[in-house]
């Protein structure tokens, strides 16, 4: 299944709804040199083979948000598209929670196989997807722009 887990306590993950966005956009920011724009993550919360979650961490009482993520599935299969966890958040458990409750969910939809894009650069992101069992197939050339992307593939 699942690797073992950071301890991570007082969180909450749910559906992404449109008054996540200001909060999203803000992690998006911090996260990525491309970042997603307001309008790519509504057209995600419409779109009917998107799943759209956020995690929420329970933090001096009050709920904040820490991460997100969005995938496809589409007759058997999921595409990561995008996971993202707030800078003071990072090396928490958040990024692992959020990863293994939506392999849990593709599980339990029907999806066999998931597949995601990450910077080659991104040693950190790729650690986490090959602790969970995921595999390097190959390298899409300028993926970003200015960077390669390995594509990665994780079997149920």
């Amino acid at each position: 299944m699942s690797p073992e887990r950071d301890t991570l306590t007082g969180y909450s993950i749910r559906p992404m709804a449109a008054q996540d966005l200001d909060g999203v956009l803000r992690i998006e920011r911090d996260s990525f040199p491309n970042p997603w724009s307001r309008e790519q993550f509504a057209h995600e919360l419409t779109n009917p083979v998107s799943r759209a979650y956020t995690i929420n961490v329970e933090r001096d009482g009050c709920e904040e948000l820490a991460g997100y993520i969005i995938f496809w599935v589409v007759h058997g299969e999921a595409h990561i598209l995008d996971i993202a966890v707030r800078p003071r958040f990072r090396r928490s458990g958040v990024a692992r929670t959020l990863l293994a409750a939506s392999l849990d969910m593709m599980r339990a939809g029907m999806v066999f196989e998931a597949f995601l894009e990450v910077r080659r650069s991104n040693a950190a992101a790729r650690a986490l997807y090959k602790g969970f069992g995921f595999t390097e197939l190959y390298e899409r050339k300028g993926y970003y722009g200015d960077e390669d992307a390995v594509v990665m593939s994780f079997s149920f």
